[in-house]
């Protein structure tokens, strides 16, 4: 399954050194990410009150996200991430570089 995009996520990123990378990302509704995969681990600090879509490995998860949820993950998943709220959603995502 794809993911119909409304329109692309918007990234910004924030600050970026030798060990780590941080990324403000902003959705309009029905945005997404795009499939992709990050070549480092990371956590996600969720900024706004929305509903996020996230789809790997064929699955879909769907759920409410709150400001201020947080979320870690490994490297090597392609995966897609959808606003699927009537709002914005935001988040900053911390990446590790080894």
């Amino acid at each position: 399954m794809t993911f119909e995009a409304a329109a692309a996520a918007v990234p910004t990123v924030l600050a970026e050194d030798d060990r780590m990378k941080i990324t403000r990302w902003d959705f309009a509704p029905g945005a997404t990410t795009g499939w992709h995969e990050h070549e480092m681990d990371y956590a996600v600090v969720i900024l706004t009150d929305s509903t996020m879509a996230y789809e790997a490995n064929g699955e879909v998860t769907e759920k409410p996200v709150k400001a201020g949820d947080s979320y870690i993950r490994r490297k090597g998943v392609q995966h897609d991430v959808k606003n699927a709220g009537p709002g914005p959603l935001s988040f900053i995502e911390i990446e590790t570089k080894r």
